[in-house]
């Protein structure tokens, strides 16, 4: 049998757009034409003016209800309403005012006080016109502790992306060993070699230290239980120093705001995003200036989070209690996707017991004293820059004075009673009862409050049990300045709204009301559907999106009310950004809610409501005025930093004694970080790595923003995105599969639905796959009455008479076939295309983009066809479903016209029913 000869090729051929900071090379130049069609299209598509609005403002209908419809006119996809550039002409006037309200909001305030001004190295204050001091630049060729680029491409490949273990790096180095001439060596001796060379890293160091801990009070009488003679290690990096190196990576140089400022809108009123635009970091500027020594400077508060986490049921030890830390300085979009700006900083003592002592008061008092105590001193450092300032290199290469201070604590509900010193069941941030938590307006708690409370000489038991104060305990805020525990614990969407609220509350509400009204018996079982040991984020938000219309009929209407109700707050708050008129909205959202949900307690499944989770709803306002959106401080950002830092960390070790492994894994971690960040400021990553192995290519974070997840390799990620290809360019992939009833089921290369976008900024896009469907006919006539669409033809050529007859008066439907272009050639059928387009308020990439696939095929998975619904822009100035458009996918396709490609899709439009949202569940019908 005939074996194909193949041969190594470099890629060595730089994309033309690496000005732009496209790092893809090429082996040969055959796919730079694709690469840019894909990946560089939205460049060209910016400076295009837009097209022409179609002529009707409705869809038209056609009696077999199918339409034809090309890519410029209609975009498949979902992206914001609002977010659509106009394409219409009209009114001078009218199109000022959009234009005006889109592009020229109000210049946001900025604190003129705290307003960061660049220094030297010694404090002193610079000229504003002065330029940044320029950062110590390595020479060429300058790859220390490396010996070349290629050691440390294949260091980081195999360490940071691939993850590879100990013993198949020694190993693979002896296979490299064997393809070398007497006398080479491989990149590596092995793996100490690999480590040691790690180690060695100048850049991104924040040593670990630790300290020990152990009960000294007063002992009982007789054996003294395990617990109490035991010493708790707490292992820490020096937060300063983790400051430095977030405040100095020149990778956020475009993603911090140094001066806390106030956003309007284009009416004047107030608008929230990022964390420096909230009303507690101004108020702490204020505070600060009071102090003319602290003029200039720049407040930078310290933005923490704790979570305990499980690694393994199986073996040994399988908890950890991971401290993260991040700066208020970086934009929401940046800290959610991950870019190295959350910083795992600490690793806090679990205290374990026999189960007889488990509940025993002096226990539980030591646990949170160990809590308490353990953070006030790994924030030891921090302390005497909270009223004074020090002198930080920043990403932006300006030195500034730097004054610290704590920022929002992001924690679950128990851990926030826990930091709180408050007793289980009542709020950590005011004094309502828990009995009664939703009633009225009560107090908020702060340290002075508390204080007073003790002071009345109120006996412990007391103070526990009626105003829920832990007297015992000082939370670890109060020794440091300007910091109160009760107003930094920060809104958590995802434990108090998305699976608190949402999955534990409602959706557990409304299964135990259908078994009280129909009994287990009555209710329709899936055997074959999913079930869960432990949801998601992306669970709960996935059952979000389809639970009014699957419970509606068969629950009452006030329950349906209340879960539409509950759930517009839920969308409202999780916008990046919110301004007075969306928090009017959100008040009115969380009255129906409490109105509505009574129908839980008249049916009988609930006696009462009087939930912490849902409670914390009444404080959203305002704490989205006083941090911004929530969106930027929410756990899951933490639950993914779980991943990466104590999750996978974890299972690369051997499992014993494991935590100091998971410490050495981070630290170098953070430093193969830092060192690609400097090599790239340098310009030692520039163009091809010399003899750089085949499948070692464009090194990228292996978080890549990330939520929760693992994803796709970056050359599928690539692959989602290829779009508008001719036939010559777009030879089939081997692992594609044709759209035929005997073929295997369908896989395109990137099969995930959904994925982040980074370096990418558009308000939207959509691409066809980058494949075609194989064994298809390719002639027109063949092909539609192949995929049972015998009017197919017909629809493309009024679609061609749109295109080419812009201006005319009439549609090419109005002016009947025969003026129609006639078109009967080769078309391409594709199983799916994908939108991109601007989502921030869901896992999206720094710049806020997110992309998803949308699929029109004939067989899924070796199932059923599938056909996803699409919303198509209809007008951008009408708000939610008015201004969209609601079709059906059948056919993703593409063909040429007279030397011009057209990308288009075949659909069914939806009719509207009705002009109002129903009143239930406020969702429009199609």
């Amino acid at each position: 049998m005939h074996r194909r000869k193949f041969s190594f090729r470099p890629r060595d051929i730089p994309c033309p757009h690496a000005a732009d900071g496209c790092t893809v090379m090429f082996s040969d130049r055959s796919g730079i034409k694709r690469h840019c069609n894909s990946i560089h299209r939205h460049l060209r598509r910016r400076q295009k003016t837009p097209s022409p609005a179609p002529a009707a403002a409705q869809p038209p209908q056609f009696p077999d209800d199918d339409f034809f419809d090309g890519h410029q006119e209609h975009v498949p996809g979902s992206p914001y309403p609002g977010q659509q550039e106009e394409s219409g002409e009209g009114d001078e006037d009218d199109e000022e005012h959009a234009n005006a309200n889109q592009h020229h909001p109000r210049v946001p305030d900025y604190h003129q006080f705290l307003d960061a001004r660049h220094c030297d190295e010694h404090g002193n204050f610079l000229a504003d016109d002065a330029p940044p001091q320029a950062r110590p630049r390595r020479a060429p060729g300058d790859y220390s502790p490396f010996e070349s680029r290629l050691q440390f491409e294949v260091g980081d490949f195999l360490y940071r992306r691939v993850q590879m273990s100990g013993t198949r790096i020694d190993e693979l180095m002896q296979l490299w060993a064997c393809s070398l001439d007497e006398g080479q060596e491989p990149p590596f001796a092995g793996r100490v070699h690999m480590y040691d060379t790690f180690d060695g890293i100048p850049v991104g160091e924040a040593p670990w230290d630790h300290f020990s801990i152990s009960f000294n009070g007063t002992p009982p009488p007789g054996p003294l239980p395990s617990w109490m003679i035991r010493e708790y290690e707490v292992f820490f990096r020096d937060p300063r120093k983790v400051l430095h190196n977030q405040i100095g990576n020149p990778d956020f140089k475009d993603d911090f705001d140094y001066v806390p400022k106030r956003m309007y809108n284009d009416t004047g009123k107030r608008k929230y995003k990022d964390f420096m635009s909230g009303e507690w970091v101004w108020a702490q500027a204020d505070e600060l200036s009071l102090n003319p020594r602290l003029h200039g400077a720049a407040f930078c508060p310290a933005i923490l989070g704790s979570d305990k986490t499980t690694v393994s049921v199986a073996t040994g030890q399988n908890e950890y209690y991971p401290l993260y830390m991040s700066n208020g300085w970086v934009t929401n979009s940046t800290r959610r996707a991950h870019r190295n700006a959350i910083t795992l900083i600490g690793f806090l003592a679990i205290p374990k017991t026999d189960r007889q002592y488990k509940d025993d008061p002096t226990f539980r008092k030591f646990r949170r004293e160990l809590f308490h105590t353990s953070l006030r001193h790994i924030f030891e450092s921090l302390r005497a820059y909270m009223n004074d300032y020090d002198v930080v290199l920043c990403a932006d290469g300006y030195y500034r004075r730097v004054v610290y201070g704590f920022g929002p604590y992001i924690a679950d509900y128990p851990e926030q009673v826990l930091l709180a010193c408050t007793v289980q069941g009542w709020c950590p941030k005011c004094m309502a009862p828990p009995d009664d938590l939703d009633s009225g307006h009560h107090a908020r708690r702060s340290h002075e409050l508390t204080a007073a409370y003790i002071d009345t000489g109120l006996s412990t038991r007391r103070l526990w049990e009626d105003y829920g104060i832990v007297s015992y305990l000082t939370p670890f805020t109060a020794y440091f300045p300007r910091a109160d525990i009760h107003e930094l614990i920060s809104p958590d969407l995802l434990h108090q709204i998305i699976k608190g609220t949402f999955k534990d509350h409602l959706v557990t509400w409304v299964e135990e009301y259908l078994v009280i009204t129909h009994g287990k018996a009555g209710l329709r079982r899936f055997p074959e559907g999913r079930g869960f040991k432990q949801w998601t984020g992306d669970d709960s938000k996935a059952l979000m999106k389809v639970y009014l219309p699957a419970i509606s009929g068969h629950v009452p209407a006030q329950m349906v009310r209340a879960i539409s109700a509950f759930l517009d707050f839920c969308y409202l708050v999780r916008r990046d950004t919110i301004d007075e008129d969306t928090i009017d909205q959100i008040e009115d959202a969380l009255r129906r809610f409490h109105t509505e949900r009574t129908i839980f307690e008249t049916t009988g499944v609930r006696i009462s409501i009087s939930l912490p989770r849902q409670h914390a709803m009444k404080h959203y306002i305002r704490m989205i005025r006083q941090f911004g959106s929530p969106n930027g401080l929410c756990s899951s950002m933490m639950e993914a930093k779980h991943i990466i830092a104590v999750k996978r960390p974890y299972r690369r070790s051997n499992k014993n004694n494991a935590l100091g492994q998971i410490i050495k894994t981070n630290e170098r971690l953070d430093k193969l970080a830092a060192f690609r960040v400097e090599l790239t400021a340098c310009g030692l990553l520039d163009g091809p790595c010399p003899r750089l192995p085949a499948f070692i290519r464009d090194a990228q974070d292996p978080e890549r923003g990330l939520d929760e997840s693992d994803s796709d390799s970056d050359a599928e990620q690539r692959a989602g995105l290829a779009h508008q290809v001719t036939p010559a360019q777009n030879p089939p992939a081997p692992n594609d599969t044709q759209d035929d009833p005997d073929a295997p089921p369908e896989l395109e290369e990137e099969d995930a639905d959904t994925a982040v976008v980074n370096d990418v900024e558009v308000l939207a896009d959509v691409f066809l796959a980058r494949t075609p469907v194989r064994r298809l006919p390719k002639q027109l006539e063949d092909v539609a009455a192949y995929l049972g669409y015998p009017t197919l033809p017909s629809l493309i050529r009024f679609f061609l008479y749109d295109q080419l007859s812009p201006d005319a008066n009439m549609t090419g439907e109005d002016a009947g076939l025969a003026a129609c272009p006639v078109f009967s050639g080769r078309i391409k059928v594709f199983p799916s295309a994908t939108a991109i387009f601007h989502a921030p308020s869901d896992p999206s990439g720094i710049r806020g983009m997110r992309q998803e696939r949308i699929r029109a095929t004939r067989i899924w998975h070796g199932g059923r066809a599938r056909r996803d619904c699409v919303y198509v822009m209809k007008d951008a100035n009408l708000p939610g479903f008015r201004g969209l458009h609601v079709a059906r996918v059948h056919v993703f396709f593409s063909f040429v016209f007279q030397a011009r490609l057209y990308e288009c899709a075949l659909v069914s439009w939806y009719t509207p029913v009705g002009d109002e949202p129903d009143p239930d569940t406020g969702m429009s019908s199609a």
